[in-house]
């Protein structure tokens, strides 16, 4: 319980740092927001500064950050520049679309690389050990948006089994998912490859150790050495690296979402930056910081899950 406080007040400090950071950046990014607004209407000198006053962005940086500090820990994350509308509820009508694609990818790296991983090691040197880290390096070299493209290619066009783009029918779940697939596998392939060879590695090692070695030489079976006492142990790095792939598919939807032209938290933020949309590029930011956070501490808490020895001060 102590641990678990400590890290709640970590974790407002690391969000409230982070958060400060993205304010200050994006408002160094050169350009006006007000001039982007009215670009369309030929706007005086007047309205331009009229317009920024209701803005809010006459006022010195730092008066600007501690406004919008205080409503955002009210709940209110301020109005779009572009569309007027409530930055919670744009993200709200669009971040499980991210979130789908991110699990999605996870679920698929992990139900590759764990097994192939754990085949490779457990055939160390044999043909299929070479396919599994031939296969997870290609995983890794290859670009996602290319990968996308290839599945489109053959999947859709091809063979006509997959939806070329979208995501489905919000009111048939099996729609939704059948959209999910294509873009869920590109993402997360890379990070099977990954997964794939860090198994690999940690299995090979607890492989090595003395007490394996007694666990055979008292009659142990195969099975029951390699895959009750040494892929237990072997899951602290591969539940890390798991962790910290989640992190990176939330942030790094974006060219998935934009092949298979999805809607999401990726194209909202690009659109956001060009746009200049100050409330919507830190309340894109802010959610995904608070997401990729609670993953992390998801995943320190899982070590004394997976490994009981492991216990918190």
């Amino acid at each position: 319980m102590t641990y678990a406080i400590r890290r709640f007040w970590a974790t407002l400090l690391t969000l409230a740092a982070a958060f400060a950071v993205v304010f200050f950046i994006i408002h160094m990014v050169p350009g006006d927001p007000a001039a982007i607004m009215m670009a369309e209407f030929s706007p005086t000198g007047k309205a331009l500064a009229d317009l920024r006053r209701d803005l809010g962005l006459d006022l010195p940086l730092h008066q600007q950050f501690a406004r919008y500090l205080g409503r955002a820990l009210a709940g209110d994350l301020g109005q779009s520049y572009r569309s007027q509308r409530p930055v919670a509820a744009e993200i709200a009508a669009i971040y499980h679309h991210t979130l789908y694609l991110a699990f999605g990818g996870i679920l698929f790296a992990i139900l590759i690389g764990i097994p192939a991983g754990f085949l490779s090691a457990a055939r160390r040197n044999s043909w299929l050990d070479r396919l599994c880290m031939v296969g997870a390096l290609s995983g890794i070299s290859m670009p996602v948006f290319w990968l996308g493209i290839l599945l489109i290619i053959f999947f859709s066009f091809h063979l006509r089994l997959f939806p070329t783009i979208g995501v489905g029918d919000p009111s048939q779940p099996l729609d939704v998912l059948w959209h999910l697939v294509l873009p869920a596998f590109s993402l997360g392939l890379r990070g099977a490859a990954l997964i794939a060879r860090v198994t690999r590695s940690s299995f090979l090692e607890i492989l090595g150790q003395d007490y394996i070695r007694t666990g055979r030489m008292k009659g142990l079976s195969e099975a029951v050495v390699k895959g009750k006492h040494a892929f237990r142990n072997a899951l602290l790095p591969i539940v890390t690296v798991i962790g910290l792939d989640l992190s990176q598919l939330l942030g790094g939807t974006t060219v998935t979402e934009i092949v298979f032209s999805r809607p999401g938290m990726g194209t909202l933020l690009i659109e956001s930056v060009l746009a200049r949309d100050y409330p919507m590029v830190q309340g894109t930011m802010l959610m995904y910081l608070i997401v990729i956070i609670l993953v992390n501490l998801a995943v320190d808490l899982a070590y004394g899950l997976v490994d009981p020895r492991i216990r918190y001060e």
